[in-house]
């Protein structure tokens, strides 16, 4: 049986110590691993299934040893660096990024919803947004049967999406500290503001969810509006989805459909008070989907509450997915 390398790039970060976790999960056969991180992490010791690894400078030269994968959550600026030169040596890389994502020449992928995608990768194959993943997983089926018309998109996304830093911030605001990572205080409010605002007044997170989806579900006229917020939640993301479809549809069916959907878990008892909710996704790699009902202000309209873990499904698990689709 053949022995897969895979390097991880970021491996100190908080994602790529959640990809260590995922891999300890699912402890794939016959795989050797390498850890890699600045020149800042270069030293470190971590353990993955019971072997502790020193990690690694990555440097121009790290990928002539030849690995099968490399799946990199060290930030753009690394991924538009490195990628390229691991790709160049025979390496597939997934990348966590947004470097490569709206790049017609990189498949974007999520294996529930597009998996016939990564074939037509050329050496990198990019993972969404952490907010977009989910919300393309629950609207893919529904997509499928009765043709999306329009999307509304309001986000409700943990500070955990922002990295160590974010949870500091909410952390340290809790008492009284002010904020380094955010603009204004995490703590006790929730900021329409993620990343950088464009000319358009909309944020760069908001037009990464509307192109990644328009990209994902193969639709690039697709009408889609989002308003993303960071809210002052340690981990885990929520959706509301506005949905507008071109046919008609029963609300039964719609529930049928989502339950029997690949990586969801349909949470929606609303006479119990049971929906989605953060606590009880996190650490869980489903997109949770309830709060399941019409929409009555247009024709064909539907309302849906998506929960997933952000850095598993969102990031690590994601990748991790992609890596078991190809072997």
């Amino acid at each position: 049986m053949k022995t897969y390398k895979l390097a991880i790039i970021g491996a100190t970060g908080l994602v790529g110590r959640t990809v260590l976790k995922v891999l300890e999960e699912k402890n794939l056969p016959n795989f050797e691993y390498t850890m890699f991180c600045s020149k800042k992490s270069a030293g470190q010791e971590l353990t993955l299934l019971g072997k502790k690894y020193i990690t690694q400078e990555l440097t121009h030269s790290s990928f002539d040893e030849k690995f099968d994968f490399a799946i990199f959550s060290a930030g753009g600026d690394v991924s538009k660096e490195f990628a390229p030169i691991a790709a160049s040596n025979g390496c597939i890389v997934i990348d966590n990024s947004n470097a490569f994502r709206m790049d017609k020449a990189v498949p974007l992928v999520v294996p529930e919803v597009n998996p016939e995608k990564i074939k037509e990768n050329k050496g990198i194959i990019a993972n969404p947004n952490c907010s977009t993943i989910q919300a393309v997983v629950a609207l893919k089926p529904l997509h499928d049967a009765y043709k999306i018309k329009r999307i509304v998109y309001s986000t409700y996304q943990a500070v955990s999406g922002a990295g160590i830093k974010g949870l500091d911030d909410l952390e340290n605001g809790s008492k009284g500290l002010p904020p380094t990572k955010f603009p204004h205080p995490i703590y006790n409010n929730c900021l329409p503001h993620i990343d950088v605002f464009m000319n358009d007044g909309y944020t760069k997170e908001e037009h990464k969810m509307i192109n990644e989806t328009r990209k994902i579900l193969d639709c690039p006229d697709l009408k889609i509006t989002a308003t993303t917020v960071r809210v002052p939640v340690q981990n885990c993301h929520s959706e509301s989805i506005n949905i507008e479809f071109e046919n008609e549809f029963e609300l039964q069916n719609v529930f049928d459909l989502l339950r029997n959907s690949p990586g969801i878990v349909l949470v929606d008892d609303v006479q119990n008070n049971e929906y989605p909710l953060a606590t009880n996704s996190d650490g869980h790699d489903e997109v949770f989907v309830g709060r399941i009902r019409r929409d009555y202000t247009v024709p064909n309209g539907l309302n849906i509450w998506v929960v997933a873990d952000n850095l598993r499904k969102g990031a690590a698990s994601n990748a991790v997915q992609i890596m078991e689709k190809m072997i």
